[in-house]
């Protein structure tokens, strides 16, 4: 009998893309356009918080944050690169999130600040906010013949 070409977690498929969350600097996110209906793709800047779970920094007068505000449910996309080579290779994580606001953001700012010193320029603007983006379930593309579904226990969510 042949091997289900989507499989559950194993250890190595978890600790993967815990690895690729925790070094996580940036994401691709998709929401819902409330206006149109039809989904929204925006490249953000992105990372873990103390605990793995993914924050941003999103700007209140960009479609993705009006759209979430509409509809938490989202999904981000995080990739690595290769220097070279066939991209189709490279590893990819696929998470459902749903999308909060967090109302106190003194320990996400700090953290934000080590990793994105420039953002100095903007994190106290009005209209800048952090969210949680929660993962409810996830997919990992670890390359050739090598997929696997995740849950939010297997991602440290």
């Amino acid at each position: 009998m042949s091997r289900a070409p989507i499989q559950d977690s194993d250890p190595r498929a978890r600790d993967q893309a815990r690895d690729m969350l925790a070094r996580m600097r940036h994401a691709v996110l998709a929401v819902n356009d409330p206006a149109t209906g039809h989904p929204h793709l925006s490249r953000i800047a992105c990372q873990a918080d103390s605990t793995g779970l993914p924050v941003a920094l999103l700007s209140g007068l960009a479609i993705h944050s009006r759209a979430l505000a509409a509809d938490p449910r989202a999904a981000l996309l995080l990739d690595e690169p290769g220097a070279k080579g066939d991209p189709m290779t490279w590893p990819r994580l696929s998470l459902q999130v749903m999308a909060s606001v967090i109302e106190e953001p003194g320990q996400p700012r700090d953290r934000w600040l080590r990793a994105h010193p420039k953002a100095t320029v903007f994190i106290d603007l009005p209209d800048f906010r952090f969210w949680y983006l929660r993962p409810v379930a996830g997919f990992l593309n670890a390359g050739f013949g090598a997929a696997f579904r995740l849950t939010p226990a297997d991602l440290g969510a």
